[in-house]
């Protein structure tokens, strides 16, 4: 009986095409290995610690921004944090498509973002991966959920455990799932500043 080498569907496959597969497992651990280690990071009470090995991993974080501890990646590389924002405590930042958190934004405890997703009705159940945009002066509160392809506007508030599924325009608030607008913030301009985080957090 001949053995060769077959994909996970059972396909025969050459060595042509086999040597890309190995190469693509090999960076799927390699890259697993690395989010392992992030994980460990997240556990150093140390904002300048965490900053250090975050920015080694190839997250882009901003002056006086800060992500507190427990919080989780997938591609950091393509993960960019604007200035004096603020990331809570067990967050998810996922990078497999760009990722773009703005200045001054807020971003509570247990919030996910996410900006990949199966495509429900391809028989191989394939990724779709889509940018999300956070913008300037945003404040999401916990666990609320952002989906693959939303945009969130300068000085929009995302509420408590909302699913944001859309874009958010700016100035408005959002809650619900799936988020729909509550109403608008009243401030015609925006100039302040999140300060130091929390220390040992």
């Amino acid at each position: 009986m001949k053995v060769g080498l077959t994909d996970k569907y059972g396909n025969s496959l050459s060595i042509s095409k086999s040597l890309p597969k190995a190469m693509n497992r090999f960076q799927s651990v390699w890259l697993d290995l690395e989010l392992m280690l992030l994980r460990w990071v997240g556990l150093l009470p140390s904002h300048s610690l965490r900053r250090f090995f975050y920015r080694l991993a190839g997250v882009k974080i901003g002056e006086g921004s800060t992500i507190h501890m427990w919080a989780n990646f997938f591609k950091p590389s393509n993960i960019d944090i604007g200035e004096d924002t603020i990331i809570g405590d067990h967050c998810f930042l996922d990078g497999r498509a760009i990722l773009k958190i703005g200045n001054h934004t807020a971003i509570a405890s247990q919030v996910l973002i996410y900006n990949s997703e199966h495509d429900v009705n391809d028989p191989k159940f394939t990724a779709i991966e889509q940018p999300v945009i956070i913008g300037d002066y945003v404040f999401i509160g916990p666990r609320a959920i952002i989906l693959p392809g939303v945009k969130v506007g300068d000085g929009a508030i995302v509420a408590a455990g909302a699913v944001v599924t859309k874009e958010v325009l700016p100035k408005t608030i959002v809650g619900g799932v799936p988020a729909k607008e509550i109403s608008k913030r009243k401030l015609e301009s925006f100039s302040y500043r999140l300060g130091r985080p929390r220390l040992f957090q």
